[in-house]
């Protein structure tokens, strides 16, 4: 099985007590090629948000012909909030996204909400976060997708109130291990 995990800076791995904006050496989607035994393909950038411009689309689909995978994992959200888009917003951005993906399996992961922090100065983000992994609930119903909710992980959240700790990717990694095996 080889998967593509699409996302942004906690895919990624972006570790934010790093000199110069460093990674973990192991971030959830290599930790989770340990668990499975898949091949994983580790598509995180730092400050991604929801494709939506033409060229990323056109961009987005060069690479799903040249990863040729099985199944698509896209966790994406958090920075569209950050940007100050509502919980509504980013699902309707997923939504049109999803629909020009084309992808023969797609699993889309809610973000863990987020926790007042450096990044998160007020409940008002935290409320939003918990409310896009609603949203994005009822997308993947409507749809047909299978979805997980990492905010039922227990994902330790660094300083900033965004990016996973070490100790998060761990967890992150067997959750999603866990849901794969029901949904692949």
């Amino acid at each position: 099985m080889k998967l593509w995990c699409f996302g942004d800076s906690n895919t990624y791995g972006y570790d934010p007590c790093g000199f110069f904006g460093g990674r973990y050496a192991a971030p959830w989607p290599e930790l989770l090629a340990e668990k499975t035994g898949f091949q994983v393909i580790n598509d995180g950038k730092n400050g991604r948000m929801i494709p939506e411009r033409e060229y990323e689309i056109l961009q987005f689909r060069r690479d799903a012909e040249r990863y040729s995978t099985d199944a698509l994992i896209v966790m994406l959200g958090t920075n569209d909030l950050l940007e100050g888009a509502t919980a509504g917003e980013v699902a309707a951005r997923m939504e049109a996204f999803l629909n020009r993906c084309d992808m023969p399996q797609t699993l889309l992961i809610g973000p863990p909400p987020m926790k007042r922090g450096a990044w998160v100065p007020d409940d008002g983000l935290v409320e939003e976060s918990k409310n896009l992994s609603r949203q994005y609930e009822a997308l993947a119903k409507r749809r047909g997708l299978p979805y997980a909710d990492a905010g039922e992980w227990d994902i330790e959240l660094a300083y900033d109130g965004v990016h996973f700790t070490e100790e998060g990717h761990a967890r992150f990694a067997g959750g999603l291990a866990s849901r794969l095996e029901v949904v692949l």
